[in-house]
């Protein structure tokens, strides 16, 4: 499995809680920031990312990186567990 960073941006009136519902299904999550999360999938950033898309409008932000080289972060909703376990 491969950790990946979720990074959105919704610009319109878009359902923010129907995206956080689709972010839930991946095999484990965690909410990092008010808009970032992190998924474990064996899935690809592209998958992740079109997976995603329909969540979102048009002019709606989406970046999806993997992880696991590197990680540092201070004050995270998530617990530093899940983070050191995953990231």
């Amino acid at each position: 499995m491969k950790s990946y960073i979720v990074s959105y941006d919704l610009m319109g009136g878009k359902d923010r809680e129907s995206l956080h519902d689709a972010l839930k299904k991946y095999p484990k999550w965690a909410r990092i920031a008010d808009s970032t999360w992190a998924v474990v999938t064996p899935d690809s950033a592209q998958k992740i990312r079109n997976d995603l898309e329909g969540f979102m409008d048009e002019d709606d932000r989406l970046l999806v990186v993997r992880s696991g080289v590197e990680s540092a972060w201070r004050n995270t909703r998530c617990s530093d567990k899940w983070l050191q376990r995953y990231m």
